[in-house]
């Protein structure tokens, strides 16, 4: 089969014919019978045909925010299949429980012992069958990410990080990306430029990794309006793609305040929060928050993003989202304000926090939810 058009991290196979190689790629890992994770969007618009690889078993029950209910069917219904790999089709839901479902096929439970807060990540072996990742929005950069998340029935939404967590390979294809509807594209959107924000400016050294950050913002900032605005241009959705593929490459390095705002969000009962809706809402706060702690990193980013200075950068956010139509309240996507409280805490000791450039605790958390509420 042909080289890989990038070999960082894991294999990224790129454009026409990268989802083509699906059925190569399951041979040269030794698959002979992939369960495919997905969800039931993407059953309907017969993706899973297109992947080459006749009729497989596939779980399609992904959520938006995955939970522990869908991990435990997915790895019922991989283990009833008889599978020993897994393909994963879609967004950073499926990509995410994939590998979970990857993880506790060969893992014992508790599941949660497994979690970066409980220092799960040393007792994550090299017992992951292979995982194929074939991403159909330009978003997470979960295939080419050693993270996963999942809300789990204690009510807290916690990651998961490993190196044996990393697909062996991804299928980019930006085409399979045009039917994603204007909000889509712009919550997804949003969502990789905010990792290539964080990462960027997170507490950890990776002069390799803060280069690769900026060039996704840079290709992220100009394309996102264009995207939003046309979904069928084809330019448009393929920066996009590469956007979200580099925020991937890059959050090697951590992310920060964002993240650990949104995430307790993900695991409120009752509400369907996506995750990209979230970031883009938190970014232009935490921006401003962070910018004294960072200001070279802010100087970078103005110069990616093409604005004058430093001080330009969170109204720059905040004006992209309101035209991109996104929400810029908490109170709008109908979360109570008296649910708040109780999230600053799990916010303040998420695991992105470590890498927040400004220290970051329960009384910023509580006073960046009030603002933003």
């Amino acid at each position: 089969m042909r080289a890989p058009d990038i070999a960082y991290l894991t294999d990224v196979y790129v454009g026409l014919g990268s989802v083509a190689l699906v059925p190569e790629l399951l041979a040269r890992f030794g698959v002979a019978r992939p369960l495919v994770v997905t969800d039931a969007r993407l059953m309907e618009l017969g993706m899973v045909a297109r992947l080459g690889i006749g009729a497989p078993p596939v779980f399609s029950e992904t959520e938006t925010n995955p939970t522990e209910a869908n991990l435990r069917a997915g790895l019922a219904r991989y283990r009833e299949a008889a599978c020993d790999g897994i393909v994963a089709l879609g967004g950073g839901a499926s990509l995410d429980l994939a590998k979970l479902i990857g993880l506790m096929a060969g893992h014992a439970p508790p599941l949660e012992q497994y979690a970066i807060l409980n220092d799960g990540t040393a007792r994550i072996a090299a017992l992951v069958p292979p995982i194929i990742a074939v991403p159909t929005t330009a978003g997470s950069g979960s295939e080419v990410g050693r993270a996963a998340l999942l809300k789990l029935e204690s009510g807290r939404k916690l990651g998961f990080l490993s190196e044996h967590l990393l697909p062996r390979a991804a299928g980019v294809r930006p085409e399979l990306t045009v039917s994603m509807p204007p909000e889509l594209t712009a919550a997804t959107g949003m969502d990789a430029i905010s990792h290539c924000i964080e990462t960027y400016c997170s507490s950890r050294a990776n002069p390799v990794a803060d280069a690769i950050a900026l060039d996704g913002l840079g290709r992220g900032w100009r394309a996102i309006g264009r995207a939003f605005a046309d979904g069928a241009d084809r330019d448009a959705r393929a920066e996009m793609m590469l956007c979200s593929l580099m925020g991937g490459l890059a959050f090697q390095k951590g992310l920060g305040a964002v993240h650990s705002l949104s995430h307790p969000l993900g695991a409120l009962d009752g509400l369907r929060l996506h995750h990209g809706t979230l970031n883009a809402l938190f970014l232009a706060p935490v921006l401003r928050f962070n910018s004294s702690a960072c200001p070279a990193k802010m100087d970078g980013l103005a110069k990616a993003m093409r604005l004058d200075a430093a001080a330009d950068v969170a109204p720059a956010v905040d004006a992209l989202v309101h035209e991109l139509g996104l929400p810029r309240r908490l109170r709008e996507l109908g979360v109570p304000k008296e649910a708040l409280d109780m999230l600053a805490g799990p916010a303040a000791l998420d695991h992105c926090s470590a890498t927040n450039p400004r220290p970051f605790d329960e009384r910023d958390a509580r006073r960046l939810y009030a603002e933003t509420w």
